[in-house]
């Protein structure tokens, strides 16, 4: 520590320092300052924060509170005083430095030692940092291309001296706003009544630049601090919206940027917003790019908090053309969100513009893909801008659902980019493409020859390497096996048929997969027997030892509910086929014994431990009402009785769990939601100190990436809907999933079969229904009543669509 601080505390010798700016900071001195500061700055907060709870680190975090974080905060204030006398200090030293003091302001003994001199850190250091700077104006006019890159790249966060400023005020006002925030305010205010009283050639254009941005950030406290609240509309009419008509390039952007900030709050006068709104869209075609660009991220803002959306509808023919030759100039993800935002909010209003929209995003994709191949980094903002690009393409796919027809229109333009990128080249976007697949498998009216060409690479990437995927592609191998069963059935050039035997046996035969990477193999087997019935019987016997050899070695209870699912398919598919060949490989009983033990099996809090989907208990229903179909030499009279009580106490539970179901009305209903898990535990962020040895910061710029990524995967998933707090547990993902047995009703098909049953062996059903106590007859006759009850419901339902198809024609 002490050799640190002697070396912080050291003069920088002014002989010898490089004058070109890029030598300059990487110069010898200024890179020993550079990574001092930095090892100070994680010994400080990993390690010296008494906040942190570590024991094990408590002891040296209250040495270094003693001995040395007032120490280093004065040595950081002295080579902070450069900036304020006009002397050199590397960007990168000044955010290290500005991050320390930031974690200090917390800390009572450290913030005493900064209170004395905060004013002219304020004032002098920090403001200024925020104003607008030679360096600006030169890139602004020379390159503002890389001018937007780097006001929009989290990268340039961790080096920008202003980020760092902005952030320091931020923690200010938020840790210690009543000293604070009131003489923050009245400064920023001055500076813009100073502005306001210059004449044209004297203002203080690059301060009151400053003066917004501080506004800008902190446009949280301010919205919920009075009396700032009440005084923010008078604010943006007087001192920000002006400045959308501003002869200086850099106010007009910022203008836009904090009328973006404030786009949510209240307006008294509905006319401010619209005058703001109309400035904004005006942005889009100002003759400056950093302009355009910062007007396209403001516009998002006041889309979403648009109440009246006809305020929109005007433009929102001109919108796409805007946004494309933004696009063609910029490659930002952040664009997208905006388009993605418009998407969203207007919904099938976008119709008319979808084609053109698909055309021009995938246009945009191509070109982003080829900067991130051209370009080494593996992080770079072609490729976000690229995941963008497929994910506002999934977003307009969704939005014209209804309207399927327009499918076959967006397909040539989209065919290229999922066949390309279903293969290893796409590994980055392949959740996104997936997302599109499985669109254009769904909602199209047909699936066509052509998208049946997608499904050999899909098959191919699961053999080889995205078994992590294997979630996500289930969907769209479901959509085309349900949706294109006749081709799946028929072709054998390919042939569809082995190809997914072949992908799945490897799979579920291999021990070496945890359970949870296998869970949508079993679903498959699903979808392949009920939507194949009576058409695919030489698979049942491969699919059944297949699933009996998983079925005894798994653990995971959410995967054998799963297995068990898959015998249940397969008996509702052709109970006496099934049934022999479970005897046939010897593991009826055993099958049979598991299968009821765990529809037995039970929580602490009494719940069902297994089966616990609607669907789950639906199959199981199907499957073993289907036994009661066979005759006595198959299923005799204890193995009758069995099935006959198991079939009543799990339609019950599904009865309760309906009414339930109904009672809550999920929000999201949306056809294609496979709930699908994400992976929360994806790295180990604890291990980034390793990068101490080369000079590039990569653990904090690992952290924020990997924030960045999460959060633009945020967008596209619904998260999974786990119904209790069992580690394995499971969610109701495949609830909204259309299947052949949704048209099935469990209660009336059970009554049909029983009534069948009794007409057919009059004997043997009056056996059966002595075997019954109290209870079972009661939930006998409660399932009877209930099924009368489901056949008027449903004669009822059918009535009313076919009213509905009448009046629509």
């Amino acid at each position: 520590m002490v050799l640190f601080l002697n070396m912080l505390e050291r003069p920088v010798p002014l002989e010898g320092q490089p004058t070109d700016p890029e030598l300059h900071k990487s110069w010898g001195w200024w890179k020993v300052k550079k990574w001092t500061v930095h090892i100070l700055n994680r010994l400080y907060t990993r390690f010296g924060d008494l906040k942190l709870q570590n024991p094990e680190n408590k002891a040296f975090a209250q040495h270094f509170q003693k001995n040395y974080a007032v120490k280093i905060l004065e040595c950081h204030l002295n080579l902070l005083n450069a900036i304020r006398v006009g002397e050199y200090l590397p960007d990168r030293v000044t955010n290290l430095v500005l991050q320390y003091l930031s974690n200090s302001i917390s800390k009572t003994t450290m913030y005493n030692q900064l209170q004395p001199r905060l004013d002219v850190v304020l004032f002098e250091i920090i403001f200024p940092l925020m104003c607008f700077n030679d360096n600006d104006q030169m890139l602004w006019e020379e390159d503002p291309h890389e001018y937007v890159r780097k006001g929009y790249d989290i990268i340039e966060d961790l080096y920008s001296p202003r980020t760092a400023a902005m952030d320091f005020v931020s923690e200010l006002v938020r840790e210690r706003g009543k000293e604070n925030l009131q003489k923050f305010i009245l400064f920023v205010v001055e500076i813009f009544k100073r502005y306001q009283a210059a004449s044209v050639e004297f203002k203080p254009y690059r301060q009151k630049d400053g003066a917004l941005l501080a506004i800008g950030a902190l446009c949280d406290k301010l919205k919920q601090t009075e009396p700032y609240k009440s005084e923010l509309e008078p604010m943006l009419v007087q001192h920000v919206f002006p400045e959308f008509a501003s002869p200086v390039g850099h106010l007009r952007a910022k203008a836009a940027w904090v009328a973006g900030q404030y786009a949510h709050i209240n307006f008294s006068d509905p006319n401010n917003f619209r005058k703001a709104l109309q400035s904004v869209v005006a942005g889009m075609r100002d003759p400056e790019l950093p302009v355009r660009v910062d007007s396209v991220f403001a516009l998002r803002s006041f889309v979403e908090s648009c109440k009246d959306l006809s305020e929109i509808r005007p433009i929102l023919p001109q919108l796409p053309d805007d946004f494309f030759k933004l696009m063609n100039e910029v490659e930002n993800e952040d664009l997208v969100f905006t388009l993605e935002t418009i998407v969203d909010k207007f919904g099938e209003e976008m119709a008319p513009y979808a084609l053109g929209l698909c055309q021009n995003l995938a246009a945009a994709f191509w070109k982003c893909i080829n900067t991130s191949e051209g370009d080494e980094e593996a992080d770079d903002p072609g490729a976000l801008a690229a995941a963008g690009c497929l994910r506002a393409i999934s977003m307009i796919l969704e939005s014209v659902s209804r309207l399927p027809h327009l499918f076959a229109h967006t397909e040539p333009t989209l065919l290229p980019m999922m066949r390309r990128m279903l293969t290893t080249d796409g590994q980055d976007v392949f959740e996104e493409v997936l997302e599109i697949v499985s669109y254009l498998t769904f909602f199209s009216t047909t699936i066509s020859m052509e998208m049946w060409t997608l499904w050999p690479l899909l098959v191919e990437a699961l053999a080889d390497w995205a078994i992590d995927f294997f979630p996500n592609i289930l969907v769209p191998l479901d959509n085309y096996i349900s949706r294109g069963t006749v081709h799946y059935l028929t072709c054998k050039e390919p042939d569809y048929q082995q190809s997914l035997w072949n992908v799945l046996s490897n799979i579920m035969s291999d021990k070496s997969l945890e359970d949870n990477d296998i869970e949508p193999a079993p679903k498959l087997i699903e979808v392949v027997f009920q939507n194949c019935k009576g058409q695919v019987d030489h698979w049942v016997e491969p699919y059944i030892r297949l699933t009996v050899e998983r079925l005894r070695v798994a653990e995971r209870p959410y995967l054998k509910c799963l297995l068990v699912q898959v015998i249940a398919d397969a008996l509702y598919y052709n109970p006496s086929l099934t049934l022999n060949i479970l005897q046939k490989l010897g593991v009826a009983t055993e099958v049979f014994n598991l299968w009821f033990q765990m529809l037995q099996q039970t929580k602490k809090n009494g719940a069902h431990a297994n089966f616990k989907r609607e669907h789950d208990k639906k199959v199981c229903c199907l499957g073993l009402t289907s036994l009661l179909t066979l005759p006595a030499d198959q299923l005799p009279g204890e193995a009758l009785e069995r099935v006959f009580k198991a079939t009543l106490e799990l339609l019950v539970a599904y009865k309760d769990q309906v009414a339930e179901a109904a009672k809550e009305e999920p929000e999201n209903d949306d056809d294609m939601d496979d709930g699908l898990e994400t992976d929360d535990d994806d790295e180990d962020d604890d291990d980034d100190d390793k990068e101490m040895g080369v000079d590039a910061e990569d653990g904090d710029v690992a952290d924020n990436l990997r924030l960045h990524r999460l959060a633009a995967q945020a967008k596209s998933f619904r998260p999974a809907d786990d119904d209790d707090d069992d580690s394995d547990d499971d969610f109701s993902d495949d609830e909204d999933l259309q299947s052949p047995i949704d048209e099935v009703d469990p209660f009336i098909f059970f009554m049909d079969i029983a009534k069948a049953m009794q007409a057919s062996d009059q004997i043997r059903f009056q056996t059966l229904s002595q075997t019954l106590d109290f209870h079972y007859q009661a939930l006998a006759s409660g399932v009877a009543q209930h099924a009368d009850q489901r056949r008027v419901e449903i004669e009822k339902e059918k009535l009313e669509k076919a009213n509905a198809a009448t009046a629509a024609l």
